[in-house]
């Protein structure tokens, strides 16, 4: 098979018209030098490029299509060894087994592979659009994820197929679309991220053929999820979710030019390409890449993330950016970049809410402002978030959506928004004080870990607030994995003020008393967790310790220390990696390495 170039071309023409235009299967044959032949299957990279031009057509994840033709025909078979189309015993026809045939051309079915093809890639489109099924996150048809009811449904939604089994509460793994899902990793390369259902949110009878009841109809999953590999574009930055060879072709067979390791950022540098060897299986694709150094090659699609070129890799706030990228919360400036250190204006804001949030923007009132009018560009978000009460206007009817917002702003919104529980007084910061009306936000937010301060004691509420600094708040906000734990600025350092150990918040958590005559360690006692109040930061503090592993009867200790019990400082101890040699006068801070 000839080297296969995707090649997209939108006119002038289609931009004019009102309703989308899918490429005829003529069209996707020539893309893909197919030319039918009676009773004989193409090669595989062949049926690789007619499967992924005919999904792309229908704005399908090509992911999904590829691996329920193979779920469906094994080895992207239409015909058998005799010529023959496959036919199953219910009647399924060809490569996408198509059994409801009512509305299409059945002798065409079982002659023409491409009609099949569009055929079945039609009906999972429809099964995507159906208002029966249940939706996932904000349905962008982009997140492989996304496509599990419909796949479900291509197949039927009946008590086989539940996502549970009824009986045993346990994942049903012979589901049509956990086996489809795992073709996907299988031949595809990603990982796919597992969701979490329940058995009490599918409603059927096991004994019965009856379609299944769907209890839940909007599911809504924090982690972040996997989007096409088959849409990247030129010119785009790109990163490898792990090291990978750059080859000189689009094939394994072909030498190695270089290495992307993860982090590190490349560019596309053209539309993808299909496998140079015909035989091989894979339903990946390979992108024309240039590295940082020059080097320009091939790498393959399945590890390949998007990545803004301005965000180098380790930044704190890398891996919250990421995820809300990968969730479409956040876009970036343009050409690639995020605007690190950019300050971020209340209409950014607005967008980032709106989008976390699914809040809808259509049939919203006028806001009357007299600083923007529906002619502006984000008035419908705004409006939007006004009545959704995360924004509110100014005194004199004035929204000003290119203001930067402030930190103290920010605590307010995230607090309106996510309704952080209000049931602690205390706060290290000095310029917070009672009455303010930030003060109960920023209270609420420190404790549940979406914030710290500027420095150990000052929260900086009037400082403005930039681009990666909200990127953090918000991925704390709606997902807990990116919530700090309070007190844990005290879990990597602490700090000795004569002979007891304070974490950065002032609070005492041990007595040091010396060198222990038999070791080469400090050693200290847990005698002061009494005098801490925070029942939250104690109980960081006991994951701590259970953590790094102390010598000590752990699950006592820890039961104590949450229920804030007296300690007893004859039972447990904790030794200081660092040899007394070593140590600097007793002001300075120390890292907590335990043994």
């Amino acid at each position: 098979m000839k080297n296969l170039i995707h090649i997209l071309v939108v006119t002038m023409a289609c931009l004019l018209l009102p309703t989308t235009t899918f490429a005829s299967t003529e069209d996707v044959a020539k893309t893909c030098n197919y030319t039918q032949e009676e009773g004989e299957n193409p090669d595989l990279q062949t049926m690789n490029c007619l499967l992924t031009e005919t999904a792309l057509n229908y704005d399908v994840p090509p992911e999904i299509v590829k691996a329920i033709a193979e779920g469906e025909s094994g080895d992207w078979r239409h015909f058998d060894e005799n010529g023959d189309v496959i036919i199953t015993e219910d009647n399924g026809i060809g490569i996408m087994q198509i059994t409801d045939q009512e509305d299409y051309d059945e002798d065409r079915l079982k002659t023409d592979i491409l009609y099949n093809i569009k055929t079945g890639v039609e009906i999972l489109d429809d099964m995507y659009e159906r208002t029966d099924l249940p939706t996932i996150n904000d349905n962008h048809r982009d997140f492989l994820e996304h496509w599990y009811f419909a796949i479900m449904a291509y197949n039927g939604t009946k008590p086989i197929n539940s996502p549970i089994v009824q009986e045993t509460g346990e994942r049903n793994t012979d589901a049509y679309q956990e086996k489809i899902l795992n073709i996907v990793e299988d031949y595809s390369l990603v990982e796919l991220e597992p969701l979490s259902f329940t058995p009490d949110e599918f409603d059927y009878d096991p004994d019965s053929d009856e379609n299944i009841d769907f209890v839940t109809t909007d599911y809504q999953f924090d982690q972040p999820l996997t989007k096409t590999k088959h849409k990247f574009e030129e010119g785009q930055p790109v990163t490898a979710t792990t090291s990978i060879n750059i080859r000189t072709n689009p094939t394994t067979d072909s030498a190695q030019v270089g290495t992307l390791k993860a982090g590190d950022v490349a560019t596309i540098s053209g539309p993808f390409e299909y496998d140079d060897v015909a035989s091989k299986k894979n339903h990946f694709v390979w992108y024309p890449v240039e590295l940082n150094d020059g080097t320009t090659g091939y790498a393959a699609s399945s590890y390949l993330t998007f990545k803004f070129s301005d965000v180098p890799a380790g930044h704190y706030a890398e891996k919250a950016i990421q995820y809300l990228a990968e969730r479409d919360i956040l876009s970036g400036i343009g050409n690639g970049k995020f605007g690190l250190n950019q300050e971020l204006t209340r209409w950014q804001a607005v967008l980032l809410l709106n989008r976390a949030n699914d809040v809808s923007t259509t049939n919203r009132p006028d806001l009357g402002f007299t600083d923007i009018d529906e002619d502006y560009l984000y008035y419908d978000n705004i409006a939007a978030a006004v009545e959704e009460n995360y924004f509110s206007g100014y005194e004199n009817n004035t929204f000003r959506p290119n203001i930067t917002l402030t930190r103290a702003e920010m605590a307010s919104t995230l607090q309106r928004i996510y309704q952080f529980p209000g049931k602690y007084q205390s706060l290290p910061f000095s310029d917070v004080p009672s009455g303010k009306w930030y003060t109960d936000a920023v209270t609420n937010l420190y404790h549940a870990g979406i914030t710290v301060g500027v420095t150990e004691s000052e929260f900086g509420p009037s400082q403005t607030i930039t681009r990666e600094q909200f990127a953090v708040f918000l991925a704390r906000s709606i997902n807990e994995n990116f919530s700090l734990e309070v007190g844990e600025t005290f879990l990597s350092e602490f700090e000795m003020r004569g002979n007891r150990l304070y974490d950065s918040d002032g609070d005492s958590f041990a007595r040091y008393t010396g060198k222990n005559e038999h070791s080469n360690y400090d050693e200290a006692y847990f005698t002061e967790v009494d005098t801490v109040r925070d029942p939250k930061k104690r109980e960081a503090f006991a994951e701590f310790v259970i953590e790094k592993g102390f010598p000590m009867e752990k699950d006592e200790l820890v039961e104590q220390i949450k229920n804030k019990e007296s300690i007893n400082a004859d039972k447990y101890k904790f030794y200081q990696i660092i040899p007394p040699q070593d140590r600097t006068p007793e002001t300075t801070t120390y890292k907590a390495e335990w043994k």
